[in-house]
C-alpha cells in the first residue's frame, strides 16, 4: 500500500495507551482564550516590528526542503499570471473585524506586508470560485480554482490534533458520527436515515432538527469519538470540520470522496490510502465496516499513512513561512510588490 501523497515524512513510533482523550477535549477548550490573548497582544505591538521581520522570515527558505514548500505555495496559489485587482480591494488595515477568527488568521501573516497593500478576501465556508483572485478559506477541488487562493483560515477550529493513545484494536468495533445538517445536506441526511439504529453505528445529530421521528442525539466530543473504530467524516457547509483530528488518530476515517478543500489539501487525499471511500450515498458503509473487521492490518496502514499525512502541517515556523510565501506571490502578480529573484525563481516555475 501506498503512502499518502500530502506529506511524506518519518512517523514517530507510537506511544503506550495512557491517558484519557478527555484531557485532549480539555485541552482544546483551554486553547480558545489563549488564542484571543495572542491575537490581541499582536494587534496592540507596534506592526512596524512585523513588517520589519519579513524579509528575515522568507530567508527560512534554507531551512526546509525548498521543492516541497514550492510545492505547496503553488498548491494554495495557482495564479501564474499579472492580475488586476478590483474597486473592492481593501487596504490591509482594513480588513473587516466582523468574524474574528477570520480576521485575526487572515492579519496573522498580513501584518507582515506593508499596510498600504490592497487585497481581496472572502470569509465565511466558500464553495464557489471569485470572480477575482481572493484569499479564503475553502474552494471547490474540481474545475479551474485558480482564483480562489487558500489560506489557513480558522484553524483553531479546523487544525486540532488530540493525543489518541488507544489503538485500533482496544477501539469499539463500531462507526460514529455527529454534527448538524448544514444547508440542505443530502449526504448527511442520508447517513441518519440509513443509520440510525444501525447495530454498527452510533450515528446522529446535534444541532437543527430533522423531522419528529428522528430527534436530536446528545453531544460527543471528539475524545470520545476516538473510543470507536471508525470515524464518519462527511462535508457540511464546506469542508469537514473533523477530517483532521480523525486522520491525526488511531481511528479509520470513512468518507466520501470530498468535494471542497482547505489548507488541508483534502484534493491530494487519495481514498484506500488516507482514508476508506464511501459512496455519496453512503450505501456501502456497513460493508466497508464489516470488511475492515476482517482486515485490521489494512486497516492500521491506511490510519498510519493518514497519521503521516498530518505531520507536515505542525511545524509552525515552516507554516507561517507558507502562508507568507503565498500572500507574497499575490501581491507580486497583482503588480504591488517587486519581486524578488530568488524568491520567483522557485515560485513562479
Amino acid at each position: 500500500m501506498g503512502e499518502c501523497p500530502i506529506h511524506r515524512v518519518r512517523l514517530p513510533s507510537p506511544r503506550p495507551s495512557t491517558g484519557s482523550a478527555a484531557v485532549s477535549d480539555l485541552r482544546r477548550i483551554a486553547q480558545r482564550p489563549i488564542y484571543y490573548l495572542q491575537n490581541f497582544l499582536r494587534d496592540v505591538t507596534p506592526q512596524v516590528l512585523f513588517r520589519s521581520r519579513l524579509r528575515g522570515i522568507l530567508g527560512d527558505l534554507n531551512r526546509y526542503d525548498r521543492h516541497e514548500i514550492a510545492d505547496r505555495v503553488a498548491y494554495y496559489n495557482k495564479l501564474r499570471h499579472s492580475f488586476t485587482l478590483g474597486d473592492t480591494a481593501t487596504t490591509m488595515d482594513r480588513i473587516s473585524t466582523k468574524h474574528s477568527m477570520y480576521y485575526y488568521d487572515l492579519t496573522q501573516h498580513a501584518r507582515y506586508f506593508p499596510r498600504h497593500l490592497r487585497l481581496h478576501y472572502v470569509f465565511g465556508d466558500i464553495t464557489a470560485v471569485p470572480d477575482i483572485p481572493s484569499f479564503l478559506k475553502s474552494r471547490p477541488i474540481a474545475g479551474d480554482n485558480e482564483n480562489a487562493v487558500l489560506l489557513n483560515l480558522v484553524k483553531l477550529r479546523h487544525f486540532y490534533f488530540p493525543r489518541d493513545r488507544v489503538p485500533f484494536e482496544a477501539k469499539k468495533g463500531m462507526a460514529v458520527w455527529r454534527g448538524s445538517l448544514g444547508r440542505n445536506n443530502p449526504k448527511r441526511r442520508a447517513l441518519l436515515k440509513r443509520y440510525r439504529d444501525h447495530a454498527l453505528c452510533n450515528v446522529g445529530y446535534t444541532r437543527s432538527k430533522l423531522s419528529e421521528d428522528i430527534p436530536p442525539s446528545p453531544y460527543l466530543p471528539p475524545g470520545a469519538q476516538l473510543r470507536y473504530r471508525y470515524i464518519i467524516s462527511i462535508e457540511g457547509n464546506d469542508v469537514a470540520t473533523n477530517l483532521k483530528w480523525i486522520m491525526a488518530s488511531n481511528s479509520l476515517c470513512l468518507m466520501p470522496r470530498p468535494v471542497y478543500e482547505t489548507w488541508f489539501m483534502e484534493g491530494r487525499l487519495e481514498p484506500g490510502k488516507c482514508f476508506v471511500q464511501l459512496r455519496d450515498d453512503l450505501a456501502d458503509l456497513e460493508e466497508k465496516i464489516l470488511y475492515y473487521e476482517k482486515h485490521w492490518d489494512e486497516a492500521r496502514a491506511i490510519i498510519q499513512n493518514a497519521n503521516r499525512s498530518t505531520l507536515g502541517f505542525r511545524d509552525a515556523r515552516k507554516e507561517r513561512l507558507i502562508s507568507l510565501l503565498v500572500m507574497y506571490q499575490y501581491f507580486v502578480l497583482s503588480g504591488q510588490m517587486e519581486p524578488d529573484e530568488q524568491i520567483g525563481t522557485m515560485l513562479m516555475r
